[in-house]
């Protein structure tokens, strides 16, 4: 699987390093906003295609028009007007379904929003939290409000203001909040328990063993007794309170996202099925293959073929 740097998304989309905002140093991130149809235009109606893959920038769109997006497992359809936020942590493809379809999107390094201009942390917001399949249908009129705020940030970037990119940030944060609206109430308040807080620590600690980036990256908690221990919490407490909080038990929500982490390796790399079983932590590839099977009633090979 590649990881897709801004540079080399602006290469992807035909035009280089011309597409590399003026004026915005390194310090500040790097910030842009393209319209699909005319990205097509001046690319002779022809856009590069983008393989499904991790992203090393962050993207915000707003889709008009019949279309599908891919995230590991789940494949989601697209009637007519949609919101999709995407972050490096999780890899996505997306394509139309319909020859009238446009979309305008912005994208952003990690530096253009952070903590000392916003007061926000983008990987610590609902919106971007760890399992979450951040896409949302709209209606109408929410699409078209939605549309004025990329107008602004367009109109603002081609502009000379001296604190347009501050101006821009405000606009970006004014879409993450919109999204996060979006969002069930239990994601963006949740309640502050000592279970809910055990469980929202033994998430986190999951994510951290992910992605898996190479052959030779191995997760180093397997089990739900590693997570119990790094936790300082009985592995049977830990149980209770992530039954109590996700239906599950603590193996698991790690065999789930094991086996999603492995669907991904085996469609997206040419690992053997070896190296992905080492990387996930098994010992022997014939474990792994139990493992897989169990999960997915296929064995890795019938799946990735």
């Amino acid at each position: 699987m590649e990881f897709l740097t801004l540079e080399e998304f602006y290469q992807s989309i035909g035009n280089g390093s011309s597409l590399v905002p003026e004026g915005i140093s390194k310090e500040l991130g790097q910030f842009n906003v393209f319209d699909t149809n005319e990205l097509i235009a001046q690319n002779n109606g022809k856009i590069g295609k983008m393989p499904y893959n991790r992203r090393l920038y962050y993207k915000i769109s707003l889709i008009k028009g019949k279309s599908q997006a891919e995230y590991a497992d789940k494949v989601i359809e697209i009637e007519q007007y949609a919101l999709l936020f995407a972050t490096p942590k999780v890899p996505y493809n997306y394509t139309s379904e319909d020859e009238d379809h446009n979309a305008v999107f912005c994208v952003f390094s990690s530096d253009f929003i952070n903590k000392s201009n916003t007061g926000f942390v983008l990987d610590e917001l609902p919106i971007f939290s760890p399992g979450s399949v951040p896409i949302f249908e709209l209606s109408e009129s929410e699409f078209q409000y939605l549309e004025t705020v990329f107008s602004k940030m367009r109109k603002e970037q081609a502009s000379d203001y001296a604190f347009k990119y501050d101006l821009i940030r405000n606009y970006v944060m004014e879409l993450v909040h919109l999204g996060q609206k979006l969002q069930p109430a239990s994601i963006l308040y949740p309640k502050h328990t000592a279970s809910e807080r055990v469980s929202s620590l033994f998430v986190e600690l999951l994510e951290r063993q992910f992605p898996i980036e190479s052959n030779r990256q191995r997760i180093g908690l397997r089990t739900a007794k590693d997570y119990a221990d790094r936790l300082a919490v009985h592995v049977n407490h830990l149980n209770k309170v992530l039954k109590e909080n996700t239906g599950r038990t603590t193996t698991e929500v790690i065999g789930n996202r094991i086996t999603q982490e492995a669907k991904i390796l085996l469609k997206q790399t040419n690992w053997t099925v070896s190296e992905i079983a080492y990387c996930l932590g098994f010992e022997e590839v014939a474990h792994f293959s139990n493992f897989f099977r169990k999960h997915t009633q296929i064995t890795p090979n019938s799946f990735r073929n």
